[in-house]
């Protein structure tokens, strides 16, 4: 995901460091991906301790009993921690193909397991999104509809903060993603709270403007090809106290849910 946003860093200023304070505990609203296959005893017991109230969590296109076995673990221990689990999938391909995204979204909401679906279709990873922009981004939107329609769980989406740049008739992406789900993750991948917010004001506006949820993300996995786009590095306290910032620099934001962290495996070598 940094590497797409990436080739978008002209499109947004870099923003600034934040001015020192002392760092403040975690909000009551995290949530993180886990795109790995960790323990689940180790994955709850960690985001209790760190104020992680969803877990974005991978299922694969076609589970095995293994998985299976794992992910009904992570429920129950999710359930009992009052935690939510949204179900995590995506693949740049999808944006083209809606039948594949429906099929796994069909098989997610038949595993009775989730409190949500979690997509990450990113279409803008496709070789030809240059050349074929509007036919992929219509696309896009297709499978998004289909998707939401395909199950019952609520639908969140993970998007990059320079959505309203690409236009889809006569509307912009944003508008037309805001549409068609329940709330959306912010990609707003920056290394130092200032700057996560600077990129995140857009969509944090939309979403104000039309009700709906918005969480800003960071990242801490290590980028060689953006190291602006992460806090990978950052020692326990300084990555708080940046979390905090953005908490803070949001707050006029009614419809802002926290801070949604990538990804667990890298988070929890910080912390």
């Amino acid at each position: 995901m940094v590497a797409a946003l990436t080739a978008a860093a002209a499109l947004a200023p870099a923003g600034v460091a934040h001015a020192a304070a002392d760092p403040a505990p975690p909000p009551a609203k995290r949530a993180m991906w886990l795109w790995s296959r960790a323990a689940p005893a180790a994955v709850v017991a960690w985001a209790e301790q760190h104020g992680v109230k969803e877990i974005f969590a991978a299922v694969p296109w076609a589970p095995t009993t293994a998985d299976a076995s794992r992910l009904r673990d992570l429920r129950a221990r999710t359930k009992a921690a009052g935690i939510r689990l949204a179900a995590l999938g995506g693949d740049p391909a999808w944006a083209v193909n809606p039948k594949d995204a429906v099929a796994w979204r069909q098989r997610v909401s038949a595993m009775k397991l989730f409190d949500g679906v979690h997509l990450d279709v990113e279409p803008y990873l496709l070789p030809n999104w240059v050349q074929d922009q509007q036919r992929i981004a219509a696309s896009y939107l297709t499978m998004l509809d289909a998707v939401r329609r395909a199950g019952p769980e609520p639908l969140e989406a993970d998007v990059p903060f320079w959505l309203a740049t690409v236009k889809v008739g006569a509307q912009n992406l944003a508008e037309a993603v805001i549409q068609r789900v329940d709330a959306i993750t912010v990609m707003s991948y920056r290394d130092s709270g200032a700057a996560v917010l600077d990129v995140g004001t857009d969509l944090l506006a939309r979403a104000r403007k039309s009700r709906l949820p918005v969480r800003l993300a960071a990242e801490t996995q290590p980028s060689a090809d953006c190291a602006y786009c992460t806090f990978a590095g950052r020692t326990p306290s300084a990555l708080r106290q940046q979390l905090a910032a953005i908490d803070t620099g949001a707050k006029p934001y009614p419809t802002y849910q926290g801070i949604a962290v990538h990804d667990y495996d890298s988070w929890s070598r910080i912390s």
